[in-house]
């Protein structure tokens, strides 16, 4: 039987519980210390075009939740620090691509470095079976994650 707090057919998952336990995590997780001293928005957008692959500056006031003058200026910022650059879009001469560069990448690829390294200890300090609960779980949310992105689409 649901509640009005747990609408999933199975009774042993809350959704109210998974949304309070992802938030906790990723009000920890986003915070940890970087060798990279970027905001937010910038690692967001970076992290953006990264998995996404080349977007439309229109794309990316939509998944950044910017407004269209601040995407612009995050955009030509970063296309300053050689970290994105600009490209014709192949199928619409009137509109431009951004693409990340291979600098953009290398912090992206530091940023992730610098989590694991701060989070190498604490996974050590959980017991096996916790691990093992952990290391279980990760096909699953990488599977929600996607249709969390797909949704956005």
């Amino acid at each position: 039987m649901t509640t009005p707090q747990n609408t999933s057919q199975e009774a042993d998952l809350d959704v109210d519980d998974l949304t309070r336990a992802i938030e906790n995590f990723n009000r920890f997780y986003i915070r940890l210390a970087s060798v990279q001293k970027l905001s937010f928005t910038t690692l967001s957008v970076l992290d953006t075009l990264a998995f996404s692959g080349p977007t439309r500056l229109t794309d990316l006031v939509r998944t950044e939740q910017l407004s269209q003058p601040g995407i612009t200026q995050l955009v030509t910022r970063l296309e300053r620090d050689g970290l994105v650059e600009r490209r014709p879009d192949p199928t619409d001469g009137r509109a431009v691509l951004v693409h990340i560069t291979d600098e953009g990448r290398k912090i992206g690829q530091a940023r992730h470095e610098d989590r694991a390294r701060h989070l190498r200890p604490l996974i050590g300090e959980l017991t096996p079976e916790e691990q093992q609960t952990i290391a279980a779980a990760l096909p699953v949310l990488a599977h929600l994650a996607e249709l969390g992105m797909r949704a956005r689409q």
